[in-house]
């Protein structure tokens, strides 16, 4: 088959390039300068992915073709089905996304939702979209083993 291969890899990881926070001596939790700093690593990550969603349109419109061979058009529906299901799995995350912008915005970020402890910077460095401390997170998939 002709059709070229596009990167499906998910980002489902935040941007690389921004430095990590590395807070001052005495520095208050969540201060202006680490919310300004989670806010740029949402944005980029927001940018990145609304890009990948430009990409796929563009490539599933430029590669869309009606191969007569059966198995030539199987191999490109899968290879179209895999690539939504990876953007609706960004889709999911861009909702976080704003979630966590928005939480920004009124104050709630870094904090769980949960219980209301800090959630860390090194965590939230890793996930930006967390909503829950670690210890409540814990929780949360000890409570969803249980149940499966």
């Amino acid at each position: 088959m002709a059709a070229s291969k596009q990167n499906t890899t998910p980002s489902v990881h935040p941007p690389v390039g921004i430095p990590s926070y590395e807070p001052k001596e005495g520095e208050e939790y969540m201060s202006e300068a680490q919310l300004e700093h989670f806010r740029q690593i949402l944005l980029a990550w927001q940018q990145e992915l609304m890009e990948e969603v430009d990409r796929t349109v563009e490539h599933m419109q430029n590669e869309a073709a009606n191969f007569a061979d059966p198995a030539d058009r199987a191999t490109q529906e899968e290879e179209f089905s895999i690539e939504l299901r990876t953007r609706d799995r960004e889709r999911k995350l861009l909702k976080k996304i704003a979630n966590a912008l928005s939480d920004i915005e009124n104050g709630d970020y870094g904090y769980c939702k949960a219980c209301g402890a800090e959630i860390g910077i090194r965590r939230l460095e890793a996930r930006p979209t967390a909503t829950l401390c670690i210890e409540c997170k814990t929780l949360q998939e000890i409570k969803e083993k249980q149940m499966a």
